[in-house]
Parts: C-alpha cells; sequence; structure tokens
C-alpha cells in the first residue's frame, strides 16, 4: 500500500438470514460510496429464497412479508458489483460480509475479490485500552448516531461515522499505519493462486501447504488462520526454511475449528498422520515410554522403563513421563540424577560394581552414598520421589469418557472434543459423530503431546466438561 490514503472508498453492512455465508442468505444490503469526498448512498432488500428465523426478524425488523416481492441477489449482483469496483470494502467484522458477498457471487458462477479493511481491527489497533469493539461499543464510545440500528444502511452510515472521527482525531502517521497494516499483502509463493488468500478465515484452524504430486509439505494452526498464512509467507524472505517451502508450494488448503484446543489437537493428529515434509515437531514416535516405580525390596524403589506398546500410560498410577523415547527417558533421568545427587546405580543409569565399592557420583560429590549403605534406601527413594513428582502422569479424572466443550457464540457454533483416558478420539458437531467416536475409541494411542496439551487446557478451568 502506498502511503496515502484510497481515495475510493465502500462503507457496507449487510443482514442476513444468519452467521453461516456457506449456507446462510443475505436479506439487505446499505451501502455508502465516498469517492474523493463525494457520498452516495444505496441500499436494498434482498429476497433470501428462504424462511427468516424467528430471532433474526425481531433483531433487525425484517420480516418474510417485506422481502417477498424483493429482488434476489442474482438481480442486484449486476448493479452491486459496479458499486463496489475499484473501492476499498469497509465493514464492521469484515471477514463476515466479505464471505457473504463473495459466497453470494460464487452461487452465481460468478469471482468477486476487493481490498478489504475491518473497523473492529482497525479500533482495536487505534484504541488498545478498550476491552469491546463492537459495534455497539463505538455507538457509546464515539457519540455514534443513525437511525434504524440493525438495519444495513443505518449500520454501514455509524461505519462511515466512526472512520471520519478516528481519522479527524488520530494523527495522518498513526491513522495510515493502522490501515496500511491491513492492506499489506505478503509476496505469494509463484506457483500459489493469488484468490486463496482472499477466502482465508480469521478464524482458529489449521492449514496444510501441499507441493508437487499434492505431496503434503508443512502443517501448521493458529487462533487466526489468515493473519499466521500471511506471515507465514512474508517471512519466506528473510529465513531459508520459509523460502524453500514458498519455492516447493503448490496448493493450501484449511480446517476451521471452533477454538484454540480443536487446532491444536488437529494439527497434532495430522502431523502424525501426513507426516508433513517440514515439520519436525509433533511427528509419530514409535517408543512412547514411562518411568515406573518398583519396589525389589521394602522401601526401596527403583525406576523401572515401560512402553505405551505394553502399559497404558493413561491410567496413570506411579508412572512419570511420558517421553517420546529411550534415549528422551534416560537423559531426563540423568539430569535429575545429578540435580538431587541421587545414586545412578541404583536409577539403573550405570551398571553395578561386582563388589561393593561407590559409584563414580559419589567421588565426585553426585551421590549420597546410598549405593554404599551411607543413605538409607528408603531415605533415598523418598527423594527420587519427590525429584519426580513434576514428571508424574496423572491419573485420568474421570470414571469414563468426556467430552470437552469448545464454543464460539458469535458464530453460533460448538465442537465437542471426545477423549477418553487422555486419548484424543475425535471432534463430534453432533450427538451421532459421539456415539462413532466412542464405537472406536479403544483404537486411539496414548500421545505424549496429546496428553500434554490436554492436561494444560483443563488447568486454565475455562473448557466446560461433559460426562458421556
Amino acid at each position: 500500500m502506498s502511503d496515502v490514503l484510497p481515495s475510493r472508498l465502500a462503507f457496507i453492512d449487510l443482514e442476513t438470514t444468519g452467521a453461516n455465508p456457506v449456507v446462510d442468505r443475505i436479506t439487505e444490503i446499505g451501502l455508502i460510496e465516498v469517492v474523493d469526498g463525494v457520498e452516495t448512498r444505496w441500499s436494498t432488500l434482498v429476497n433470501p429464497q428462504r424462511t427468516i428465523p424467528a430471532f433474526i426478524q425481531t433483531l433487525t425488523g425484517i420480516r418474510d412479508a417485506m422481502v417477498k416481492d424483493a429482488p434476489t441477489f442474482a438481480q442486484v449482483a449486476g448493479e452491486l458489483r459496479e458499486r463496489l469496483r475499484g473501492k476499498l470494502f469497509i465493514a464492521h467484522n469484515a471477514r463476515f460480509d466479505y464471505g457473504f458477498v463473495k459466497n453470494e457471487f460464487q452461487r452465481l458462477g460468478e469471482r468477486f475479490q476487493s481490498d478489504v479493511l475491518c473497523t473492529v481491527r482497525l479500533s482495536r489497533k487505534l484504541f488498545p485500552e478498550h476491552h469491546k469493539h463492537n459495534l455497539d461499543s463505538l455507538v457509546v464510545r464515539h457519540g455514534l448516531y443513525a437511525d434504524g440500528r440493525h438495519r444495513a444502511l443505518a449500520d454501514a452510515e455509524l461505519i462511515w461515522q466512526f472512520w471520519r472521527q478516528v481519522r479527524e482525531r488520530q494523527s495522518e502517521e498513526a491513522f495510515l499505519a493502522a490501515v496500511r497494516q491491513q492492506l499489506h499483502r505478503p509476496a505469494l509463493p509463484p506457483h500459489l493462486d493469488a484468490a486463496v488468500l482472499d477466502d482465508l478465515p480469521e478464524s482458529p484452524g489449521v492449514y496444510r501447504i501441499h507441493g508437487e504430486g499434492d505431496l503434503c509439505l508443512y502443517v501448521g494452526k493458529s487462533v487466526n488462520l489468515r493473519q499466521r498464512v500471511y506471515a507465514h509467507f512474508a517471512a519466506d524472505t528473510r529465513e531459508y526454511k520459509e523460502m524453500n517451502l514458498s519455492q516447493q508450494a503448490r496448493r493450501l488448503d484449511w480446517r476451521e475449528t471452533v477454538g484454540e484446543l480443536g487446532a491444536l489437537l488437529l494439527e497434532s493428529l495430522l502431523v502424525k498422520e501426513l507426516k508433513p515434509l517440514h515439520n519436525r515437531r509433533l511427528r509419530e514416535h514409535p517408543e512412547i515410554c514411562a518411568w515406573r516405580l518398583e519396589a525389589p525390596a521394602p522401601d526401596d524403589f527403583r525406576p523401572r522403563l515401560v512402553y505405551a506398546a505394553e502399559t497404558d500410560l493413561g491410567a496413570g498410577g506411579d508412572l512419570y513421563g511420558p517421553f517420546n523415547s529411550k534415549r528422551e527417558a534416560t537423559n531426563t533421568l540423568r539430569k535429575i540424577a545429578e540435580a538431587y545427587k541421587l545414586c545412578p546405580t541404583l536409577l539403573g543409569l550405570e551398571k553395578p560394581n561386582k563388589t561393593p565399592r561407590a559409584c563414580f557420583a559419589y567421588q565426585v560429590g553426585l551421590c549420597k552414598g546410598a549405593c554404599l549403605d551411607k543413605e538409607p534406601r528408603n531415605q533415598h527413594s523418598a527423594r527420587l520421589m519427590a525429584a519426580l513428582a513434576k514428571l508424574k502422569i496423572k491419573a485420568w479424572p474421570w470414571p469414563g469418557p468426556v467430552g470437552l466443550v469448545e464454543r464460539d457464540d458469535f458464530r453460533e457454533v460448538e465442537d465437542v472434543h471426545v477423549v477418553k483416558n487422555w486419548r484424543y478420539l475425535g471432534t463430534a458437531h453432533c450427538e451421532t459423530d459421539v456415539s462413532e467416536l466412542l464405537d472406536q475409541g479403544d483404537q486411539a494411542p496414548f500421545d505424549p503431546d496429546t496428553y500434554k496439551l490436554l492436561k494444560s487446557h483443563l488447568n486454565k478451568g475455562k473448557l466446560k466438561v461433559r460426562l458421556l
């Protein structure tokens, strides 16, 4: 973007039958065109060719009878396209309005594309001290006024008023920087369709970058897919890894999730399933294991390595870990032994001497002498347990499977992540999905990455837990 603000602007608001642009339809369009300071207003009801839900009718005041004889979107599409042509598309929560317009044109077999600016994001950038940035909050905060709140042209008028106010009250430099931040586009990979970025949602989810032959190159996640992918390709000239990935990219796709946990779970699952070329983290590990404390004699506890293939690590008990490999488990235990001056011989990290003799660690002051009975075995065992405490695998706290509920009230969507004994069985969108996941639940393996992220999110206490 140049250092001059755009002079051709389109402030737009839509009323719709719901929140999903794929299945819901437009019922009203309100548009204020501003070209070189000259304002033009245009609005029209639109026949959505379906019933408007009762709560939407109550909210907007637009009844089925009002749109019965209104033109369909196909009948106003030509005029709308001309009015938007060459103008900056400005809306509050712009991805919502832009998504609806794009989908309506797509139903007609036409492609619509425009530079987009969101006044929610603009408000957040310019007024970070405020928590709320919905249109009602802006009305109160900035003294905006328009007749007929929740009607398209009235709400477009509020957006235009907000734009004028912040334009006048903010410095030229601050306002231009906030606008430029939204309109900046990264240099796209040479073989990737530029139109793909226009469809990226500003919602949580997982994206996949594919190369030649549809080989999966990379799987990533974000709470804002659009922002993350933009940043991904913006970095390609600064980092060799990103530049290499950019040159190989041929296709991009994504899957939206309701929240962050869903994105994390899906990312972990897809990395292990697809084994992307550029993902090193979250890969599948065949040697998942944990330390189990066993007592060869009373009060003398020793660690023994057990593997997920032979032990249900999700059941908890005296298990410590989990680890992705024997090497990781051994290195961790060795570091603990050095930090707490535990005897490496009793821990199985060194072979015992044939004759009673101090271990090497004792000789250099890193063992308190349990190998020579200078430290009682019960005391050594107690220190070992205390040292391992942070690694203890938490027992599954419920008698059976549960659903961890993530909900987005704005989009009116909900995900239920079905989990049993720390095993992620899948994400359900309806009761039938839950039943199907539970039926195949025993096939899900224990995964250390899944265990750690589930434990972390549950500790935050923000997830609703539903017993299944």
